[in-house]
């Protein structure tokens, strides 16, 4: 499997953690709050994402699979989150994005370790690596937003 190409970015991360609280994490608005955006509560199938820097996005959720699978729509590419119980314990989880505009690239491939990071700080060891400083934002250079 090809961690990336010009059209995928994928990411893989363990947890310690079982599925069921990674996909927790992913798939309630406590657990996205937890670790991803300051608000972020789900309506008839939307996520109403809102972060640090006022940035707002509304992503549709394509597809869910309990404690498997978590697909949406996000800032216009599809983004899937399969996860899977390893042999040795805890979870396995691949991150996979498509359908991204090519000058995101650059800013996908470490925007999404500043998502997958904090999701196992929040989810391993019950910490939020996040700083909620509205002077302190990705926009500005600061990966703890």
């Amino acid at each position: 499997m090809r961690r990336h190409d010009q059209d995928t970015i994928r990411w893989r991360m363990h947890f310690q953690s079982p599925r069921p609280a990674v996909y927790r994490a992913l798939t309630t608005s406590d657990g996205r709050e937890s670790f991803w955006a300051e608000r972020a509560p789900a309506a008839e199938g939307m996520i109403a994402f809102e972060f640090i820097n006022g940035v707002r996005e509304c992503s549709p959720i394509l597809e869910e699979e309990p404690e498997r699978l978590f697909v949406i729509r996000y800032f216009g590419a599809e983004v899937r989150f399969e996860l899977e119980e390893p042999h040795d314990g805890g979870t396995d989880l691949t991150l996979t994005t498509t359908g991204f505009l090519s000058e995101d690239r650059e800013e996908l491939l470490a925007g999404w370790l500043n998502v997958l990071f904090p999701l196992k700080a929040a989810v391993d060891h019950g910490i939020d690596l996040r700083n909620h400083d509205r002077s302190r934002t990705w926009d500005d250079g600061w990966a703890d937003q």
